[in-house]
């Protein structure tokens, strides 16, 4: 493979809405350039970005896959990104790796939930970016409608440098507007063009639009705002060069036509890349600290190596590969390099570009290349990867928390002595996923961001791991505690034929505010009961709290004082004071009006309007309770307060009443009380379940 200097290397993610044909687009680029020798397609299974077997069954990206292209003497790293909610992780990770990205808008449907969520993420990372409305052969195809829905979410920054010729079945190429040339395709996906003079018909309406291109580039640049006024236009080596410093500084937004499925745009998309996408160079220096105090990282070959890693794929067979960008100098396939994140040194298992899951090899690690390593002992995603004593730390990428979990039980003993080594794999190359054991209901909780990103993982253990599970609804996290106060004895006696056991505490249990836990006091003067006992009846409460008198759940939010007792002089000891302190939590619970809490969640519902009100109706059905509303375009952010209990199967409620457009984020916020009537449905299944026994209810 050809060496690439910085200058001629071009970084992009594939961004967009699920569906929006991000993967399609990937493999039409990858026919073009000669990297396939059929042009691919997701509904085959085939493609080079989509090849994990749960991609190829569901017919979507699930995580982000790596390709290059060789394009006139230019290399353009291609990163094709999830547009599923479930997934948007991963997106945003990819994003840090590169320097623009192409946001993809069905030609039919206009910007979507998913655009505006990617939207958000180019703005955060101060990305240029550049809009390619896609499937302009399908029926109802609109550009102009693409547009008016693309400007009315995003400004009139975003401007077409192109627009079509045809729509819908007629589509067959694009104008031009800069060069104001048409490029006329093949209608045989074989991505085949010709340059031809603009159409008769449509000279009038390219002038037009080329006048408010430059109108919009003047504007933005006093020195062009002065030639225009002067001369009345500006040349197209200008326009040009205005319209890629704009991209760069953000101010503009360029709209591009494509039918990815019919492979046509498509080389016009890859030049309009090379000529107004930012090279690694054009980009600049990133955020960064050297030994600890922050100075910006300039992209420079003769610099300190430093690269961040922004995915990692655990592989039965292969191992595991580390994905990374560089961002300074260079290193070499067998080189040491430093993680300062832990603190220890790695040694680069050779390095390889990526063309999907294919490798070819890399001579050198460079400056604005996006290369791969195999077998590295400690490195996770969001680390840093540094020259040895160069002190360089790239600022981590941040993971959202998960928002849903489900019990997993494995469905033989085999699969049980598996799952540990299986989930540990997960969790390397998916930092957003959780394995943990619920300390109250003694269940294995799998978390993630949604119902789907659940289910696949499960798919993977097995296929995998022969791992076989079955996915559970989970056991909500309740917890008992008081309203009430209580002031009672617990007294333990028992006499046996030798030393006897003895030991008498007085308690005075009471609430605490929401959130305190648990509160022990000693208040035991003259020597009622001896100092050395005093532990172990702070330790019986500790114990007993663990399980509620009510379901069985812990308790908390309580306050116990310890005022009096008794001991005896042979008899007492650590064991007794704290059985007895477990009959004074029990007596205590009893009188002081037990409760049950539940978990309540942060929850912010993302719709159109038009569903609001079904929205709300469906909230108010969940005992939620509506914080606040958000009008942002035709959309409307929902914040609720909402019991987890009643979240659990809202994930495909919300894509039933809005018909998949509709998403939402949750966290947990704080524990509230359960109504009365539900607290019994809670205490009966803790019955059946063995939790408690029908007299301790």
């Amino acid at each position: 493979m050809k060496d690439y200097t910085a200058d001629k290397i071009r970084n992009i993610a594939l961004i967009g809405h699920g569906g929006s044909g991000k993967t399609t687009l990937a493999a039409s680029i990858l026919f073009d350039v000669g990297a396939t020798s059929r042009l691919t397609k997701v509904d085959k299974g085939n493609t080079v970005t989509d090849f994990e077997p749960e991609e190829i069954e569901r017919k979507i990206s699930i995580g982000s896959a790596v390709c290059f292209a060789e394009w006139k003497d230019h290399k353009i790293n291609i990163i094709d990104t999830p547009g599923y909610s479930n997934f948007l992780w991963d997106t945003k990770a990819s994003l840090r790796a590169v320097d623009s990205a192409a946001v993809l808008i069905d030609s039919v449907a206009g910007v979507e939930v998913g655009t505006e969520k990617v939207w958000e993420m180019l703005d955060e990372f101060g990305l240029p970016r550049l809009l390619v409305v896609n499937k302009m052969d399908r029926e109802n195809a609109a550009f102009a409608r693409a547009v008016e829905s693309i400007q009315q979410f995003f400004g009139r920054q975003a401007v077409p440098v192109q627009i079509p010729l045809g729509e819908e079945k007629n589509f067959r190429g694009v104008v031009d507007l800069v060069q104001r040339k048409a490029y006329l395709y093949e209608r045989d996906e074989s991505g085949k063009l010709k340059e031809e003079a603009v159409p008769a018909e449509l000279k009038a309406d390219v002038e037009k639009r080329f006048k408010e291109l430059v109108e919009m580039i003047a504007e933005n640049d006093e020195k062009l705002m002065e030639k225009y006024l002067e001369k009345g236009e500006l040349s197209a080596d200008e326009v040009r060069e205005g319209l890629k410093a704009q991209i760069l500084a953000r101010q503009l937004f360029p709209v591009v036509a494509v039918s990815a499925g019919q492979n046509i745009g498509v080389a016009t998309l890859l030049d309009g890349i090379l000529g107004l996408m930012p090279s690694p160079l054009d980009r600049g220096p990133i955020a960064a600290s050297v030994n600890g105090q922050d100075e910006p990282l300039k992209p420079s070959a003769d610099g300190p190596f430093a690269a961040l890693v922004f995915k990692t794929v655990s592989d039965p067979y292969t191992g595991r590969i580390t994905m990374m960008r560089v961002f300074s100098g260079k290193a070499n396939p067998d080189a040491v390099v430093t993680n300062p994140a832990r603190e220890a040194d790695e040694k680069l298992g050779g390095l390889f570009f990526l063309q999907g899951k294919e490798q070819t090899p890399a001579g050198q690690a460079k400056v604005g290349d996006i290369v791969a390593t195999a077998k590295l002992k400690v490195t996770a995603t969001g680390d840093t990867l540094a020259g040895k004593g160069s002190g360089v730390v790239i600022p981590r990428i941040k993971f959202p928390e998960p928002s849903i979990s489900f019990a997993i039980e494995p469905k033989t003993r085999a699969d049980e002595d598996r799952i540990s080594q299986a989930s540990h794999r997960l969790t390397e190359e998916d930092p957003t996923l959780r394995f943990e054991r619920d300390p109250d209901t003694s269940q294995l909780l799998i978390s993630g961001n949604g119902e789907l990103h659940v289910r696949i993982v499960t798919e993977k253990m097995k296929k995998r791991y022969n791992v076989d599970v079955e996915l559970k609804p989970p056991k909500i996290s309740y917890k008992e505690t008081i309203k009430g106060r209580a002031d009672v004895q617990g007294r333990h006696k028992k006499q046996t034929g030798g030393r006897g056991q003895f030991g008498d505490v007085w308690i005075k249990m009471e609430p605490l505010p929401r959130g305190k836990d648990f509160e022990f006091e000693d208040k035991i003067f003259g020597g009622a009961i001896p100092r050395n006992f005093i532990p172990s009846v702070q330790k019986g409460m500790e114990e007993a709290r663990k399980k509620g008198v009510l379901a069985g759940y812990q308790v908390v939010d309580f306050k116990v004082i310890l005022y009096d007792g008794s001991y005896h002089d042979v008899d007492s000891s650590d064991i007794a004071f704290k059985i007895a302190a477990h009959k004074a939590f029990k007596l205590a619970m009893t009188a002081a009006k037990p409760t049950i809490l539940e978990p309540v969640m942060n929850v912010e519902i993302y719709t159109p309007e038009a569903y609001m009100g079904d929205i709300m109706g469906n909230m108010n059905g969940r005992r939620g309770k509506v914080q606040g509303m958000e009008q942002k375009g035709n959309m409307r952010i929902l914040k609720a307060v909402v019991p987890m209990s009643e979240m659990l199967d809202f994930e495909p409620t919300l894509t039933s009443i809005t018909g998949g457009r509709g998403s939402y984020m949750m966290e947990f916020s704080h524990y509230d009380e359960v109504p009365a009537h539900l607290q019994q449905k809670i205490i009966a299944e803790a019955v059946k379940e063995g939790r408690v026994r029908p007299e301790e209810e």
